[in-house]
């Protein structure tokens, strides 16, 4: 549980909670800064392969197919799977600590509510 990836500002943020906080602000320095976020894995086992900014999945994902390709492993080439998108930090997060956690929630993607709104233990606050 070391990364960590926290919504603020409309914007992704991962933190390495290894890292102490700053002294003078109190805050950790973040390790990435990206508006939408992407996740790559095994969709048979649900082992998150690389997550962070979707251009950089994307990349990576198609450069690990081709090579695997060419490698004869197709099964496994055609195995990778790439969700991108305003996704909700809580499920994003359990993809990060638990193995095997990105095959279940790729089944209920389509039930997810958007990454970005406020969840429910947020209530919105009204401009005064």
């Amino acid at each position: 549980m070391d990364l960590q990836y926290q919504l603020k500002a409309g914007s992704y943020y991962l933190y390495d909670m290894r890292d102490p906080p700053s002294a003078v602000t109190g805050e950790r320095r973040f390790k990435l800064k990206t508006d939408t976020v992407a996740i790559a894995f095994d969709l048979h086992t649900g082992k998150l392969h690389q997550h962070g900014s979707p251009t950089r999945i994307q990349s990576w994902a198609r450069n690990m197919r081709r090579r695997l390709r060419a490698a004869g492993a197709l099964d496994i080439a055609n195995d990778i799977v790439v969700v991108s998108g305003p996704l909700p930090v809580d499920e994003l997060n359990k993809c990060l600590w638990i193995s095997g956690y990105c095959r279940g929630m790729f089944k209920r993607l389509a039930s997810l509510p958007h990454g970005k709104l406020q969840s429910p233990r947020e209530p919105l606050r009204r401009a005064a």
